[in-house]
């Protein structure tokens, strides 16, 4: 392939990679990443953390995406920050690019192949129903790298290349082992689905090889039901009618797909909709055996119901294609349209999502958040060994934006109620420090002078950050307007 040749088929790809990441924005330290930077940064400078750190450490033993990333900045001396940035770029390039790949297999019009691309950069965002997840994380997450590994492997299988999918899978397992065993399955009923004739009776002897990853299991505790019942995404049958709708329709809509395509002469169409299908619906029962009430409780944060995230990228790209097809054709006008409704759409959604408005959480801006305001002040101010307390409810307060405070404070903190108990639901050992501090953070809103004492008695907790102005008694040299920094006497 001549230079002028790998430049033009790069080109969209670069081009939808920088608008999908407009539109999606940039939180660093939001949300999961409240677990992979701040082991990230653990792993940088050991001096951090020197309290309740097995709260991101222990779930961290099944990946190798910390100590990746800490080597990677050692020796690029690339600043961590931009490393971030750098790498999510790079993931999003890859999950596009290898989307290309796959849109050429399956559609023939070159508009249908820059439809489907187009579409699956505006879609990175989009909610997959009813898991807690979006097809992209919007900061580097093993996630993120996992799925474009998936994909390039499914694009080689696609292209009668399937032992090149093989080590591009083994890359995906040692970033995120559940999502990736979830590809893995794909990929098996991808390769049956490509073989002629289909085989039927090794689909369904396939199946346990297709079937999730395992889990290094340790006994359910009182605690470890406590922090689970926080999840309420991991109980399929409380789910909504919308989100059962959410995770059957896509299957139904691509075994649809796979019978028209398949009458139409458009076998590898019809096939690759089939082999979605079929995914589904196998993983749909596993799903539906392991999240029966009352069953196999301790295999719930396997979060079978993820194999959606593969499901809504395929299906954002057959649609994309389908409309690039039929209605998109060569007309300029509705190329634009259909690029500023998707793409505006769902930046407006992101947008909204974020309070104060901060789409794009760049390394060097100065942040107007007063969340982020304290954990700068702390992380500049604060000494490294200060354990600090805060509202355990707090990445749920208004303007906080589920932005963590240890990825971004770089300081100790007790266990809170939302991330930290999503660890205890993995690591079930961690359960009875998470519900003691729990236990002793209650009522939080009404502590005064005497309850932060008792905190330092029993935890060793020397800091504060409370709610501006603050109880009397406490010695505080920062505040904002809503938020304020304090040593415990």
């Amino acid at each position: 392939m001549n230079l002028k040749r790998l430049f033009s088929d790069l080109l969209p790809v670069l081009l939808f990679t920088t608008i999908g990441f407009l539109v999606m924005g940039y939180h660093p330290g939001l949300e999961d990443d409240g677990v992979y930077l701040t082991a990230v940064k653990a792993d940088l400078n050991p001096a951090l953390y020197p309290h309740n750190a097995e709260f991101f450490t222990v779930q961290l033993q099944a990946t190798l995406f910390d100590g990746w990333m800490a080597h990677f900045v050692h020796w690029s001396r690339i600043p961590l920050a931009w490393a971030e940035l750098g790498w999510q770029l790079a993931s999003l390039f890859l999950i596009l690019w290898a989307c290309d790949r796959i849109a050429k297999q399956v559609f023939v019009e070159c508009r249908a192949q820059l439809a489907a691309l187009a579409m699956v950069a505006a879609m990175l965002t989009l909610p997959v129903a009813g898991t807690a997840l979006n097809i992209a994380d919007q900061h580097l997450h093993p996630r993120n790298l996992a799925t474009a590994f998936i994909l390039i492997a499914t694009s080689r299988i696609l292209e009668g290349k399937r032992w090149q999918a093989v080590p591009l899978l083994m890359l995906a397992f040692v970033l995120h082992p559940i999502m990736a065993a979830l590809g893995i399955s794909f990929c098996v009923f991808l390769t049956l689905a490509l073989l002629e004739p289909i085989p039927f009776r090794a689909w369904r002897d396939s199946l346990a090889a297709a079937a999730p990853l395992g889990w290094m299991f340790e006994p359910a505790s009182p605690s470890w039901r406590e922090a689970l019942a926080t999840r309420g995404y991991y109980f399929l049958y409380r789910w909504a009618w919308y989100e059962w709708l959410g995770a059957l329709a896509p299957l139904f809509l691509f075994w649809l797909l796979s019978r028209v395509a398949q009458r139409h002469g458009e076998t590898r169409l019809a096939r690759f909709a089939l082999a979605v299908f079929a995914y589904g619906v196998f993983q749909q029962l596993v799903a539906m055996v392991i999240l029966t009430p009352s069953g196999l409780e301790r295999l719930a944060p396997l979060q079978p119901m993820r194999y959606l995230q593969l499901v809504y990228i395929f299906m954002a790209l057959v649609a994309g294609g389908l409309i690039g097809r039929f209605i998109l054709k060569t007309k300029v006008w509705r190329w634009t349209v259909y690029l500023l409704v998707f793409n505006g759409s769902m930046f407006l959604v992101q947008w909204e999502l974020i309070d104060d408005g901060t789409h794009l959480e760049l390394p060097g801006v100065v942040s107007s958040n007063p969340w982020l305001e304290a954990f700068a002040w702390i992380k500049q101010n604060a000494p490294t060994s200060a354990y600090f307390a805060l509202d355990p409810n707090y990445l749920s307060a208004p303007r906080e934006d589920f932005h963590s405070f240890r990825a971004l404070a770089e300081r100790s903190q007790l266990a809170d109620a939302d991330k930290d108990a999503a660890v205890v639901t993995q690591v079930p050992s961690l359960g009875p420090a998470w519900h003691e501090q729990q236990a002793a953070q209650a009522g939080w809103p009404r502590f005064q002078l005497a309850d932060f004492e008792r905190l330092k008695t029993q935890f060793g907790v020397d800091w504060v950050l409370v709610s501006y102005p603050q109880p009397a008694g406490l010695a505080c040299p920062w505040h904002n307007d809503a938020l304020t920094v304090c040593r415990i006497p």
